[in-house]
């Protein structure tokens, strides 16, 4: 399970990870979005994760806060990149630029990017508002999975470099 802010990377992370571990790769925006931006319902969307949640092996990266516990419970690693707020926002305004009016391969068909002013706030205030309650509910989960942080790129590379020792 990865988690963080907007633009820490969770998406690249996923996508190493898949690479090393050949386990099954699920990005939660391509099952959230529809075309043109369109969220799922809210009774149809927590049955989509639980169902992803259910299977033998995954990695599942996205955050949708509401989804937590099934994805917690099943875990057996969560990452955390808790990047700073103004990395953050540099990688996404730098993804606008670079992906405008086209789609991510995280993305749904029909979600092309583009700028929008309330996702940048909830960037901004990502950390902020969320950091905490984040670290509480992680803590809260230690005993039964692998609780992992990550705060840099150099601490992402260190750890992928360790785990293809593993694999």
């Amino acid at each position: 399970m990865i988690i963080g802010c907007c633009g820490a990377g969770k998406s690249t992370l996923a996508r190493r990870l898949n690479a090393i571990t050949n386990l099954p790769l699920y990005h939660l925006d391509q099952y959230y979005w529809k075309e043109n931006w369109t969220e799922t319902p809210k009774e149809e969307w927590g049955p989509i994760v639980i169902n992803l949640a259910k299977k033998e092996e995954w990695i599942i990266d996205g955050n949708y806060g509401g989804t937590f516990q099934p994805r917690m419970d099943r875990a057996d690693t969560i990452i955390y990149l808790k990047y700073s707020t103004l990395k953050c926002l540099s990688r996404v305004t730098m993804r606008v630029i670079k992906y405008h009016g086209k789609v991510r391969l995280d993305m749904p068909d029909g979600c092309r990017e583009r700028f929008h002013f309330g996702f940048f706030h909830y960037v901004a205030t990502f950390n902020m508002v969320r950091g905490k309650s984040i670290l509480a509910r992680l803590n809260n989960c230690r005993e039964n999975a692998n609780v992992v942080v990550l705060k840099s790129d150099k601490e992402v590379h260190a750890y992928l470099e360790n785990l293809q020792i593993m694999f």
